[in-house]
């Protein structure tokens, strides 16, 4: 097995998979936060500031192996600067998960990793995610079938919570490190929790010494509330976990993995103490615009909208474009009005319009 987990470094980071998020524009534009100034380059010679492995948003192993492929496949989009990289995937049909196993085997993914953590109720009422802590039966199956389709090619993890209704750490995680995975990565919250309440990281610890004490080789990845690598490095000593998992922190700092950036109490980001100004904060938002376009463009036109704003030109919904707006409007004078006309544009010429009568950033028309 080509196991890229054990080339990674102590204590290494990871960009958590999100929905509608972690595409191949968005783990793209993360990872050019890390090559925006001169770093400390690690032993592998990786850029610092970048995450050490990314993961794709969620792919529905059912949709992935139905008719309706066309429309899902996309999530399974990457190019070669991305790696190592895993795709996530959820599902309840023991055999679709064998079969899109084998499929992202063969599109050439560093690893596979299994959702039973997301809390969504319309997920949990198909029996998928993070249901599965109530029903081990199935999850076995579910291990066993991926394990089957990868065929010993790549690594299997798997992304989990701690509990359903109530705490059920123990338990729960033993059965998953016996199911002999690579990596298991635990947020610390129960189902029922959401991410309301405070992150049980004395519960991750448990599990590491469980792990440790039976001579287990499956990394242990904990998340939750990270919104700093400081923080995430800070967890990694205490707890002893081989990585820490960073997700919803980047929509308030792009910068996190950059450990040349700081944020201060109030949100300003700070590269080796000079403010970022926001000018570059703009720019980056209209990389960002500009690459989700040439990505995701499927019908010829300047417009995000083929008709009255009910047809897209794109593969995907330019809500999901525009909801990353709010990342790069902030912390400065006028952002939130600023914010309010980007939503409004209706092509990229109008977002660079925009943006050049904010007086905070000049865009050279594409």
């Amino acid at each position: 097995m080509n196991n890229f987990w054990d080339t990674l470094p102590a204590g290494f980071l990871a960009l958590a998979p999100m929905e509608d998020v972690t595409d191949t524009v968005f783990r793209r534009i993360v990872a050019s936060c890390g090559q925006r100034d001169i770093i400390l380059e690690d032993q592998r010679g990786k850029k610092a500031g970048q995450p050490d492995v990314y993961f794709t948003e969620f792919t529905n192993c059912d949709g992935i192996m139905s008719i309706g492929q066309s429309r899902v496949i996309h999530r399974l989009k990457y190019i070669e600067s991305e790696r190592p990289l895993v795709a996530q995937v959820w599902g309840k049909t023991p055999e679709n998960y064998f079969q899109t196993a084998k499929l992202i085997t063969d599109l050439g993914f560093d690893g596979i990793d299994i959702n039973m953590g997301c809390p969504e109720r319309n997920v949990i009422k198909q029996g998928a995610c993070s249901a599965l802590i109530k029903n081990q039966p199935l999850a076995k199956k579910i291990v066993e079938a991926v394990k089957a389709g990868v065929g010993g090619k790549i690594p299997v993890s798997i992304k989990t919570r701690i509990g359903f209704n109530e705490l059920d750490t123990e338990n729960w995680t033993s059965f998953l490190l016996g199911q002999d995975i690579q990596a298991l990565t635990l947020h610390g919250r129960t189902v029922k929790e959401l991410s309301e309440a405070p992150v049980h990281w004395d519960e991750i610890a448990k599990v590491v010494r469980y792990r440790n004490d039976k001579k287990i080789a499956t990394k242990i990845i904990g998340n939750g509330d990270i919104l700093s690598w400081s923080q995430a490095d800070e967890k990694i000593q205490n707890i002893g976990l081989d990585g820490v998992m960073i997700g919803r922190g980047v929509f308030k700092n792009p910068y996190i993995f950059n450990r040349s950036v700081l944020q201060d109490e109030k949100g300003n980001l700070y590269r080796n103490g000079i403010l970022i100004e926001p000018r570059e904060k703009l720019t980056l938002l209209y990389e960002h615009t500009k690459l989700w376009c040439e990505t995701w463009k499927v019908v010829e036109g300047d417009g995000f909208y083929r008709n009255n704003k009910t047809e897209f030109r794109y593969q995907k919904n330019i809500a999901t474009l525009k909801k990353f707006y709010k990342i790069y409007c902030s912390g400065f004078a006028g952002a939130v009005e600023l914010r309010i006309k980007l939503m409004e544009t209706e092509d990229i010429k109008d977002v660079i319009k925009v943006l050049n009568e904010s007086g905070h950033v000049t865009i050279i028309g594409i």
